[in-house]
């Protein structure tokens, strides 16, 4: 019952968190906030999960282990509601256009009409209009997300603890492998949800759909995000419950209960070990750090891993954001794709490498040779996604002039053409039109369009001005989609993606079976808590950020926010996009390699924790076999007086 409850766990704590990352561009666009911030948000459940790692996993075996648990869960749907707080909070969410009655400009601004005066309705005050939208509120999602971290926190250690001190041994690597199976399970019901809730508009039932003039492939919508939250919420609350009816310990499991005080006496025995234990762990920490930090190997390794969790974290956090950028999809499509291609490949490798280290006994040696190549190969691989690639769409005065040359370099000035000087248009909007030239514009202003007709996303713009096509120039709204080649490019992309998720994953079980094997087994629970701690802190948390900070720098137009700041990005340099998101990760896991191929060195030199090499193997099995021949003749000659004696000395 414990098992499965625990399992529960673990796939709503892995569903939240997965939903968290495959929402954050929605997040983005919600608040108006640029990458960085968006990567800070992400990075934050590390520090919520940093406050508490050290009390849970040197003091949290003394205390009640499930009702810890049980609290942690509810910790985390707490969490989750308050993501979702601001939704209900903020009203409506009002997106960047010149169309709309509420844009709080004249109602043919979205027109080219000449001589047409600049003046604005009415504004308040700015201090006050900020106040008004409210665009701090990205910070309940910040806070919400460091407590989600909190509350993820006991679930790991006590929960494996606890099975680890009452079940079999055999049973036990039975019992973790169902555990890390249903930790699989919640990242695809959580990719699932994010599509489901990306696909549906943020305020749906608030508003009237019919009258949008946004599609879920333009930049500026905003999926109902604040649903799966909420979802997510309930499922963490119900899954604390019957963590409170658990108790603080457990019969061993084999133990018989016929009320034989010995069986007791044992498991009074074993509580007071486990003490015993908790009390030796705290008092030899220092040491233990001493130890650890003087072993190479184990620094390599934590250098490593930092190093590929930065690679990973960057990626996984802003993929979504590459694929929409990349080949024109909208969110709920590129997360449906990551969900699909991705994961089960993942679990797939999990399984084929465990089944392989089980089935021909794989030395840490061999481990250690087998995780260097695999990786090194999928490292290898990885360089074609640099070829895999689709051009910047033509937006006339951002990527491409307006005579249809392709320039660079973005300058202010390019905004306008001497086909659209007369029309006064405003240079920061973006609200952008397909011209039937194959063209896009900013908006139906920069386009010279003086006409409308239809209402919504079924609006056409007539006799525009800078479209230089024969008979009757007009426009529609949204941008140029993506060709067919892109959309071929985009199958390449996926299934190279599989490809690589299974070399990963197949590298991913030996790679982490040295870390166990390269330290004592009393210093294994300080030596994976210091492993944790680390690539979190240098790794998890600030990658996210600094890859963010990063692709702002590749921006190409601004949104703008009600009262005039900037808002979130809506159209990036690809190339330059591209460039960044794939090559600083490839730069940091090229440099693991160093220290990976050193550890391959040290490894062959020298035994590590708990093995023999071959000549002290041979060595042993012959004194063992004299002992044995010794033990028994001396048996026959009565020596022992019982098969107890002969036991013990055997």
């Amino acid at each position: 019952m414990f098992l499965m409850a625990l399992t529960w766990a673990y796939v709503s704590k892995s569903l939240s968190g997965t939903y968290m990352v495959s929402m954050l561009t929605q997040i983005e666009r919600q608040f108006d906030i640029p990458a960085s911030i968006a990567g800070l948000i992400s990075g934050s459940f590390g520090i919520g999960n940093l406050l508490l790692i050290v009390f849970v996993n040197y003091f949290g075996m003394q205390l009640h282990r499930p009702i810890i648990i049980g609290v942690g869960c509810a910790t985390m749907g707490l969490g989750c509601f308050l993501i979702s707080l601001p939704h209900f909070l903020m009203g409506i969410y009002e997106y960047e256009t010149m169309i709309s009655p509420a844009s709080n400009l004249p109602s043919n601004s979205f027109l080219c009409v000449e001589n047409r005066s600049q003046t604005l309705k009415p504004t308040q005050d700015p201090a006050e209009c900020v106040k008004e939208i409210k665009s701090s509120m990205w910070i309940y999602v910040l806070v919400g997300n460091i407590i989600r971290g909190i509350g993820e926190t006991p679930l790991l250690p006590l929960g494996v603890s606890y099975i680890e001190d009452f079940a079999k041994s055999e049973n036990s690597p039975l019992y973790i492998g169902i555990l890390e199976t249903g930790k699989m399970f919640g990242p695809v019901i959580g990719l699932l949800l994010g599509s489901f809730c990306a696909s549906i508009y943020v305020d749906t039932g608030s508003v009237n759909t019919d009258d949008l003039t946004i599609t879920p492939t333009d930049t500026r919508w905003v999926g109902a995000w604040w649903i799966g939250f909420l979802v997510c919420a309930g499922v963490n609350v119900l899954t604390s419950i019957p963590f409170f009816f658990f108790p603080k310990t457990l019969p061993e499991e084999g133990l018989q209960d016929n009320g034989d005080g010995t069986e007791n006496d044992k498991e009074e025995k074993h509580r007071e070990k486990a003490k015993e234990e908790n009390r030796g762990i705290t008092k030899d920490f220092f040491p233990f750090m001493k130890s650890l930090s003087c072993d190479p190997i184990y620094v390599l390794f934590i250098l490593i891993s930092v190093l590929q969790i930065s690679t990973f974290t960057s990626t996984f956090n802003f993929l979504s954001k590459y694929l929409e950028q990349q080949f024109g999809k909208s969110t709920a499509e590129v997360v449906f794709f990551i969900g699909l291609y991705t994961l089960p490949t993942i679990c797939i490798g999990y399984l084929i490498a465990g089944f392989i280290m089980k089935k021909f006994k794989i030395t840490v040696k061999k481990a250690a040779y087998l995780a260097f190549c695999l990786s090194l190969c999928e490292y290898l691989f990885g360089f074609c996604n640099f070829l895999i690639a689709c051009d910047n769409v033509p937006v006339s005065g951002l990527t491409i002039s307006y005579e249809g040359v392709q320039h660079p370099l973005y300058v202010e000035n390019n905004v306008l053409a001497d086909c659209n000087t007369r029309c006064s248009c405003l240079t920061k909007t973006w609200d952008p039109v397909c011209g039937d030239n194959g063209l896009s514009f900013m908006s139906a202003c920069h386009t010279g369009c003086e006409k409308s007709v239809g209402t919504g996303i079924n609006m056409v713009f007539q006799n525009c001005s800078c479209i230089g096509s024969s008979g009757k120039p007009s426009a529609v709204l949204g941008l140029r989609e993506k060709g067919p080649e892109c959309a071929n490019k985009l199958q390449h992309l996926l299934i190279l993606s599989v490809f690589l998720s299974v070399i990963y994953s197949l590298s991913a079980t030996p790679g982490y079976t040295v870390l166990l094997r390269c330290v004592e087994s009393e210093e294994k629970s300080p030596g994976v808590g210091i492993h944790t701690f680390c690539t979190r802190v240098f790794g998890g948390i600030p990658a996210p950020v600094y890859i963010g900070a990063l692709l702002d720098r590749t921006c190409l137009h601004w949104g703008t926010q009600k009262c005039g700041e900037p808002g979130a990005c809506r159209m990036y340099d690809i190339n330059s996009f591209r460039s960044i998101y794939l090559g600083l990760p490839a730069a940091l896991r090229g440099i693991s390699y160093l220290p990976a191929f050193i550890i391959v060195i040290l490894i062959r030199k020298f035994c590590l924790p708990g093995e023999i090499n071959s000549s002290e193997m041979e060595i042993a099995e012959m004194k063992l076999a004299e002992m044995e021949s010794e033990c028994t003749d001396a048996h026959r000659s009565h020596k022992f007086k019982s098969d107890g004696e002969l036991k013990t000395k055997l």
